[in-house]
């Protein structure tokens, strides 16, 4: 796969920290641009904030209709058939993206992956596995996908990293019992994850937007 497009955007002159942040299903890169501005990130050292756009491709839940994604999706239920090669795929790609930005002098410890739904997704499989410890994973509106091979393929090195979860209680595009179901996965395998619910549906919540400034100047803000 060719190196992701992405968008960049500096909170403020030679960042010390970076956010990958990965859109979700039919979004791209332009999807969570907006949200900056309403972060509080007073208390954070400079941070670089990297919006990929996926490539295009069929999606079957969808008819076969092109649209940008991280993988395809065969159905919405739990035991429907995963993408596992189009995961891997993109994982490969953001990895890139994090090794880019250790490249560019940002630390691994100082890189946050993120991502809504699709994107929550992937964040979880690339920052669970990745060799390197990283700030933290903020995954929203989403679910741990190849949960059955993640204790296999799971990272000592991010063991212990924070895991942000939050997910409205209204969504119908991925349930919340899906999410809570990942949750008790990781959980069980001894991650910390801080899980938040807001009275929503697919999309984001003002007092979640709170939320997630909480943790970027908690995992970020450390010495």
């Amino acid at each position: 796969m060719a190196a992701l497009p992405c968008i960049e955007i500096e909170t403020a002159p030679n960042p010390s920290a970076a956010v990958i942040w990965l859109h979700g299903l039919g979004a791209d890169g332009n999807d969570f641009v907006p949200i900056i501005p309403q972060l509080n990130l007073s208390e954070c050292p400079a941070i670089r904030f990297i919006f990929p756009s996926a490539p295009s491709m069929a999606v079957t839940v969808n008819g076969g209709y092109v649209m940008p994604a991280w993988y395809d999706i065969t159905g919405r239920a739990v035991n429907d058939r995963e993408d596992i090669a189009g995961i891997h795929k993109s994982a490969t790609a953001i990895s890139e993206l994090i090794e880019r930005e250790a490249s560019r002098g940002v630390a691994y410890e100082k890189i946050v992956l993120a991502g809504f739904s699709q994107g929550c997704a992937m964040s979880l499989q690339v920052g669970l596995r990745f060799p390197h410890r990283l700030a933290g994973i903020m995954a929203l509106s989403g679910y741990l996908p190849l949960a059955n091979s993640l204790a296999q393929e799971r990272s000592e090195a991010n063991g212990k990293t924070p895991v942000f979860m939050a997910h409205g209680t209204w969504d119908a595009v991925i349930t919340l019992e899906r999410a809570e179901a990942s949750v008790d996965t990781l959980e069980k395998l001894d991650y910390q994850v801080d899980w938040n619910t807001y009275p929503m549906e697919h999309s984001l919540h003002p007092d979640e937007l709170v939320d997630i400034s909480r943790f970027l100047t908690m995992v970020l803000s450390k010495s």
